[in-house]
């Protein structure tokens, strides 16, 4: 009101130029103006008042439903505090089963882990002599693989150890040994050029499970390795590394693989310390 007011008498005193001095006119209208502009900010101080009011109501809205919804479940749960009491214990009871189910499969695992790393490590040092085109070693999920190439092992097609690789079994026979408490698996791998013989082997399935057994034989043979520990077998084309489309893919696929892992039983053993349900 005040403003209008002030408004009012702007305004008379505008139509009333005749009756003031220049020097008076001047500051009326000075003074009008200012307050056009006080009406404008005061315009949009309502304005921005009124949009911060209108989120606040939403809020205090949302919040007041979520009070709401808090109390519904806080009132059932305290009308069933006999029944949760029960069912926390039991669950109090499973978590801490399973921490300790836990804490043993991380040691065993650490402890795993930490065999395999010393086997790893022996066996490349045993291997630093060997074209790392003919023997790779790594541990993969837990467990070390040793692949070896057949041009090392055998004649193209044949199944047969070349003496050349008996000083490379012999460092492989000599680690494993050292670990006589795990199990050993031996496969034969070929690539996807058909082999065809009325004779053995008759195929590559023939091929890669034969190449397999006979480095089984010389390690047990020649190097006193357990055959109890030992499986071999073969897998003939069909556990590629890389592409038969290339002369060099086909070279990598046509390997045999030792792996060496935890015995079977040991591991059962660790899956009867699960808990209970």
């Amino acid at each position: 009101m005040k403003i209008l007011k002030i408004l009012a008498v702007s305004a008379m005193a505008l139509g009333m130029t005749s009756c003031v001095s220049k020097k008076q006119y001047d500051a009326l209208s000075t003074n009008y103006k200012q307050c056009i502009e006080n009406i404008g900010e005061r315009q949009r101080e309502i304005q921005d008042l009124k949009s911060q009011n209108s989120a606040l109501t939403g809020e205090n809205s949302l919040l007041k439903s979520q009070h709401d919804a808090l109390k519904s479940s806080l009132d059932a749960c305290l009308s069933n505090t006999g029944k949760s009491s029960a069912n926390i214990d039991k669950l109090v009871s499973e978590i801490n089963s399973s921490n300790s189910y836990i804490k043993q499969l991380i040691s065993n695992n650490a402890k795993n882990d930490s065999l395999n790393l010393a086997l790893s490590n022996k066996l490349k040092r045993s291997l630093d002599n060997v074209s790392d085109e003919d023997v790779q070693v790594k541990v993969l999920k837990g467990v070390v693989m040793i692949s070896l190439s057949d041009k090392m092992l055998y004649k193209t097609g044949d199944y047969n150890i070349l003496p050349a690789a008996q000083e490379v079994l012999g460092k492989v026979a000599k680690v494993i040994n050292d670990y006589d408490k795990y199990s050993v698996l031996i496969e034969g791998n070929t690539d996807n050029a058909p082999l065809n013989s009325p004779n053995l082997p008759r195929d590559n399935w023939d091929l890669s499970a034969l190449r397999g057994t006979s480095v089984a034989k010389v390690l047990q043979t020649q190097f006193g390795v357990d055959p109890a520990r030992m499986t071999a077998g073969g897998r003939s084309e069909y556990n590629p590394k890389a592409t038969n489309m290339s002369v060099s893919g086909r070279g990598e696929n046509r390997r045999t693989e030792i792996i060496i892992m935890p015995k079977l039983d040991e591991f059962m053993k660790l899956m009867d310390i699960a808990p209970k349900k």
